[in-house]
């Protein structure tokens, strides 16, 4: 049994975020709420939520018990992109690419 959870339109760069969903694919729950935990890091937090949820989805919904679940699949995907005009001197003009990430994770018993 498996269960999962998704948070779309976070306001962090896929890259980002990536690189906070690399450390726990594979581990426990447990072991990976701990390195969120001490990951100083916005995408932590926001995986963290994810996380929590994941396992909450398995516990209530799937009557799984939260000490035997591991995370099955992390993955982070890229959301639309705010497209913002920045305006500079001499006619010149910028652009700043807000990004969105739909962050998923999976959460199963071994």
């Amino acid at each position: 049994m498996e269960a999962k959870a998704i948070a779309k339109m976070q306001r962090i760069s896929p890259i980002k975020a990536r690189l906070v969903i690399d450390t726990i694919r594979g581990k426990k729950v447990s072991d990976a709420l701990a390195i969120l935990e001490n990951t100083n890091k916005k995408a932590a937090r926001l995986t963290k939520k994810v996380l929590n949820s994941a396992v909450a989805n398995a516990v209530n919904n799937n009557g799984l018990n939260a000490d035997d679940l591991y995370v099955k699949e992390a993955r982070v995907d890229a959301g639309p992109v705010m497209k913002r005009v920045l305006f500079d001197s001499r006619g010149h003009i910028g652009h700043n690419d807000k990004r969105t990430s739909h962050i998923v994770i999976t959460v199963a018993e071994k």
